[in-house]
């Protein structure tokens, strides 16, 4: 059992959507070229997502995708649900026929794991993951520039410390 593309993508896609519609409607073509996910794709999820009332769309030049909610009433699982994703653990999806037409031994495990991972999923909602995307952007500088600045303040002591050496590696204990 595993989220598949369609899932994280239109998570992915919804993100970009919540964080960039304060300045009016957002493209599909902005969301593909940011996200790196297909178009033609996009076009197929925004058609579902729109259907399942979670974005409107505006036609025209300007035009583009809004939510059609405020963030904060919009859940992860709403927007999987949305787009056809299974979430089903079970091998019978849940029909209860997974061994000779019964239960297998192990299908409420899998039945519990469907209800639980559905909860976290419904408790997660977009303006959270926006705030913490958000977060992440506004973060403290990548390691590898921090490591730079560290590196270069190293190199950078006071003159007075320096010791000539010669050509050989050793110190000079005098100038002439």
């Amino acid at each position: 059992m595993r989220l598949t593309t369609k899932g994280r993508f239109a998570v992915t896609a919804m993100i970009d959507l919540a964080m960039r519609q304060h300045n009016g409607p957002v493209t599909l073509a902005g969301i593909s070229q940011r996200q790196k996910i297909s178009l033609s794709y996009l076009e197929q999820l925004f058609g579902k997502l729109r259907r399942h009332e979670l974005v409107e769309s505006t036609r025209g030049p300007g035009g583009g995708y809004t939510l059609a909610r405020p963030m904060r009433d919009v859940s992860v699982a709403d927007i999987i649900f949305a787009v056809d994703e299974p979430l089903d653990a079970t091998s019978c999806g849940g029909k209860e026929n997974c061994h000779e037409d019964g239960p297998c031994m192990t299908h409420e495990l899998w039945s519990n794991l469907n209800k639980k991972m559905i909860e976290f999923l419904d408790g997660v909602t977009l303006q959270e993951l926006v705030e913490q995307q958000r977060g992440r952007e506004t973060k403290a500088p990548p390691k590898q520039i921090s490591v730079l600045r560290e590196h270069r303040a190293a190199l950078e002591f006071p003159t007075s410390t320096l010791q000539p050496i010669n050509m050989h590696g050793a110190r000079v204990t005098s100038v002439s």
